[in-house]
């Protein structure tokens, strides 16, 4: 686990060291109610600004994840 992977995965969830499990998963939340790619089923008319803005949501979706993932094992190594 790199300290660059790490210090990104924190910044994408707005939170610094030390952080609680419950902080990362109320984060978790709040970022994947904004980046969910069902939000931007109305969001235009216009199908290929749907298919990008819908593509960027499951982009971020993925890195959410992973970030949480990341984030957990670091937390769970810390308690180790």
């Amino acid at each position: 686990m790199t300290d660059d992977r790490l210090a990104q995965a924190l910044a994408l969830f707005a939170l610094s060291q030390p952080y609680t499990l419950e902080q990362l998963n109320r984060q978790r939340d709040t970022l994947l109610h904004t980046w969910t790619p069902r939000r931007f089923a109305n969001l235009t008319n216009n199908p290929k600004k749907y298919m990008q803005a819908y593509t960027k949501a499951e982009e971020m979706t993925r890195k959410i994840e992973e970030a949480h993932l990341l984030l957990t094992a670091a937390l769970d190594h810390q308690r180790s």
